[in-house]
């Protein structure tokens, strides 16, 4: 039997006491809403400067009020993490999509199958377009635009799709290459 606690990251993860005062305070705020610090915070901690930046781009694209609703942003966030094979993303966001979407089974159905769940034809589009950008944003077109427009997104939410698509590519490059390990809170989150 195994008495210690798995790994959060195969890198460094720095105590809290030892991190810049900025950073400890932001996790703490999320401790509080949350009642756990979510395991990315931590395994960031690591590179105060990375830490800052990915947090700031991450609130500027998934915070912000605009036609594409919080769940709209966590559905992208799991479908483009379920394709990168981002076990932290797809469980973490997953989590939080369960509770912005207020529906217990569309995590598991998006990132099963995102082509099968049940969604709206405008969200097929939007997750559509997410993928294409995920996999072979060099052949996105005009067609991909009207497919959009047609189910009334703007310009601007094409851009905050395409954004968020390539965010969480990078941030589930970096989640699996440190193995962050989901928090076990976030399973049961929603459900």
């Amino acid at each position: 039997m195994n008495l210690t606690a798995p790994a959060i990251s195969r890198f460094p993860v720095p105590e809290l006491a030892d991190m810049p005062e900025d950073i400890r305070e932001r996790i703490l705020v999320v401790q509080e809403k949350a009642g756990f610090i979510p395991n990315v915070f931590l395994a960031l901690a690591n590179r105060p400067d990375e830490f800052r930046a990915f947090v700031a781009y991450h609130d500027a694209l998934m915070e912000k009020q605009g036609a594409l609703s919080k769940a709209d942003r966590e559905m992208i966030v799991v479908v483009v993490s379920s394709h990168n094979q981002c076990q932290y993303c797809v469980v973490a966001h997953g989590a939080i999509l369960r509770v912005r979407a207020k529906n217990a089974l569309i995590a598991d159905q998006v990132a099963t199958n995102y082509r099968k769940a049940d969604i709206t034809p405008r969200q097929k589009v939007m997750l559509d377009y997410a993928m294409k950008v995920t996999t072979a944003a060099y052949e996105v077109n005009d067609a991909d635009f009207e497919r959009l427009k047609a189910q009334g997104f703007t310009e601007d939410d094409a851009w905050d799709i395409a954004s968020i698509a390539g965010f969480f590519g990078l941030s589930n490059r970096l989640a699996n290459v440190a193995s962050i390990r989901p928090n076990d809170e976030f399973y049961q989150i929603g459900r």
